[in-house]
This record gives C-alpha cells, sequence and structure tokens, in this order.
C-alpha cells in the first residue's frame, strides 16, 4: 500500500465505523449470554422464599417474553403455596390438616394427593429412624411454645411433658392409601420439620414442567438446583457456621442435581433461668434436645426427604446420627460443638460435594 493508501485507517470515517462494529459485536455477545431472574417472597406468614432461574440466551433480546415467563412462574409458586398452606398448615384453623387435628373422630377420612404424599413420607423416614422424626409431636411442640399458640411463661412441668407425651406417637396415626386416620381422638399432627421441603419439591417439578433447565429453589433454608447458574458453573451453596450472632460461612458445597436441607438449633429458641431451649424436640424425652450437635446438613434428590431426615438426625445425637447416615447411605455434613470449637462428620456420600 502507498502511504495515501494507509492514511485512510487514520480518518474520522474509519474510527465510526470501528466503533459500529464492536458496538455491533458488543451487543451480539450480550444476546447470547443467559440472564438470572429472581422472584423473592414470603409464605406461611414469616417463611422467605428466593427462586433463580436462568432464561434461555434466545431471549435474552426480547423482554416481552421474559416478562411472561416471568409471570407465570411467579402465578405457579403463588398457586403452590396458596394449596400447600391450606393444606397443611397449622397456623390455619379451616386447613385440611387443621381440620384432621380438631376432629375427634377416629374414622379414616379421605385427604388431599398433597398431604398424602407427605404424610406417607413421614411415616417412612418416622419408621427409618425409630421414631425420632414423629409428625405427631405437635402437642410437644405447643407445649413448649414453638406452635400457633404463644410460649408458656415457665417452662412445662414433668407432669405436663408426661401428659403431652400421651398423645404423641406415629403408631396412632394410620394412612391407607387416600385415607387418613388416627387411634385416639386428641392426636395432633405437625408437619413443619417436613412441609417446607415438600414445597421447595413441589416449585422445582412446576419448573420442569416449564422447561426450565437452569434453577434454583430456596424457601426458608431448604433449597433445590439444577443445571447451572447465568456464568456456566454450577451452583453452590454455603453451610452457615452454626452461631446465633452473625451469618457466617462454614463450608461451601456443590449439590449438583440435588435437594440440601439443614437442620439446627441456633437460629429457633427461647431462653429461662439461664437456660436455652431449642425447638427442636425429642419425642423420647419430651424436651428439646441437648446434645452436642448443633447442624446437619443432607444432600438428597427430594427437599422433603433432605428435610425429614435433617431433622431426624438433629435428634439423634452425634454418634447415633452419623451412624444412621452411614447406615443408610445418607450424604450428611453433621457438626457438633466442642470445648475448642467446631468438629465436623462428614459421610463418604457427602465427599463429592464438598468444594
Amino acid at each position: 500500500c502507498s502511504p495515501l493508501d494507509k492514511s485512510i485507517f487514520k480518518t474520522p470515517v474509519f474510527m465510526l465505523l470501528s466503533l459500529l462494529l464492536f458496538a455491533c459485536s458488543d451487543a451480539n455477545q450480550q444476546a447470547n449470554k443467559p440472564k438470572e431472574i429472581l422472584l423473592q417472597g414470603i409464605t406461611m406468614g414469616t417463611v422467605a422464599y428466593n427462586i433463580k432461574w436462568i432464561v434461555k440466551p434466545e431471549l435474552v433480546t426480547n423482554d416481552g417474553l421474559i416478562d411472561v415467563e416471568t409471570r407465570i412462574v411467579q402465578q405457579d409458586i403463588d398457586l403452590i403455596l396458596s394449596q400447600l398452606n391450606q393444606q397443611m398448615s397449622n397456623w390455619l384453623p379451616d386447613s385440611e390438616l387443621s381440620r384432621f387435628n380438631q376432629s375427634l373422630l377416629v374414622e379414616p377420612i379421605k385427604i388431599s394427593s398433597g398431604l398424602q404424599r407427605v404424610i406417607s413420607e413421614s411415616l417412612r423416614i418416622g419408621k427409618l429412624s425409630q421414631g425420632k422424626l414423629d409428625v405427631t409431636i405437635g402437642p410437644l411442640v405447643n407445649l413448649w411454645g414453638f406452635g400457633p399458640q404463644f410460649r408458656p411463661a415457665t417452662v412445662p412441668s414433668q407432669q405436663e411433658i408426661d401428659q403431652a407425651k400421651q398423645r404423641v406417637g406415629l403408631q396412632y396415626l394410620q394412612l391407607s392409601g387416600e385415607y387418613l386416620s388416627k387411634t385416639i381422638p386428641s392426636l395432633y399432627v405437625d408437619l413443619s420439620t417436613i412441609a417446607k421441603g415438600y414445597a421447595v419439591d413441589l416449585i422445582a417439578e412446576a419448573m420442569d414442567a416449564r422447561g426450565l433447565e437452569n434453577y434454583l429453589v430456596e424457601l426458608g433454608g431448604e433449597m433445590r438446583v439444577k443445571g447451572v447458574k447465568h456464568t456456566g458453573e454450577l451452583w453452590s451453596i454455603a453451610i452457615e457456621k452454626p452461631i446465633s450472632d452473625e451469618r457466617v460461612v462454614h463450608q461451601i458445597i456443590i449439590p449438583k442435581n440435588n435437594a440440601v436441607a439443614t437442620s439446627g438449633d441456633y437460629r429457633k429458641y427461647f431462653e429461662a433461668d439461664g437456660q436455652r431451649f431449642s425447638h427442636i424436640i425429642d419425642p423420647d424425652t419430651g424436651k428439646p434436645i441437648n446434645h452436642k450437635i448443633v447442624s446437619v446438613t443432607v444432600i438428597d434428590p427430594s427437599a422433603m426427604t433432605a428435610d425429614g431426615l435433617s431433622t431426624a438426625m438433629m435428634v439423634m445425637g452425634e454418634d447415633k446420627a452419623y451412624d444412621f447416615a452411614n447406615k443408610h447411605d445418607i450424604a450428611a455434613y453433621i457438626i457438633s460443638k466442642t470445648e475448642h470449637g467446631f468438629k465436623e462428620q462428614i459421610t463418604t456420600n457427602f465427599m463429592p460435594y464438598l468444594k
């Protein structure tokens, strides 16, 4: 090229053309990048939920289609949570479960498929854990002030505990197909140890039905993930350090296409006479747990199952919980308190999920 030919690269025309080319290139790159959508809200009175999913690259430049998809997902979530509350809430006096608890009849009654699904899994885990997960523990939960009733002004007496225990026991609850019955009229079922996980499963199933391949569903600390983030990386989840005065990351895990549930005694409790009482009640003693385990995290394909198992293991205590998890091939991460800090027990099935 002659000097004259080279000079064209310095002209404003070429500079403008270059800027346009770069702008088009940048726009194309943005169009090819997935976008993350976040929905947040409150359910069950005080339980927060966070739902994330990744919009497919071909929709990123079409805000209208994204808005439609967002509204549809929000409608799914609202409907699921509304139906769940109406089926399983102990706080709504007219819910399906509340009506069962209020009834003094012992004859079988027909229940919804959702309630049937949750009670069936509750009974299975209850049997597997030798009663450490007991959804008939409602009278004790209420006695200690962690149910719909107000917390008592004083710690319950042993006599009150013994009286409440007479109304507790999985053997008094019978499920036969779609029919549920109780063999003592005053039986009271409380599904709070497993219902949040079930809600997560329902929302995840709705996301699958909508063809969404990459999402995170979190409700009250229980969650389920699938696919990848908008960056293309697998979802990573933080296990909190089990302390009550601040939120600090203790361990990062990558659960892949699974659910994660953590049960702990460091957030929900009350103090009386210088003693702390956890919301987690041992059905055998009728009292809040009092051992060294402070947190149990379980990974499972089902959030409902992970929710129930983590609670059952929390009740067991560290040695029994660890042996139970190993015996039944459960992916579990157990944190216990010691005089020198925290101790972790990690099952072999959990190891692949550590970051």
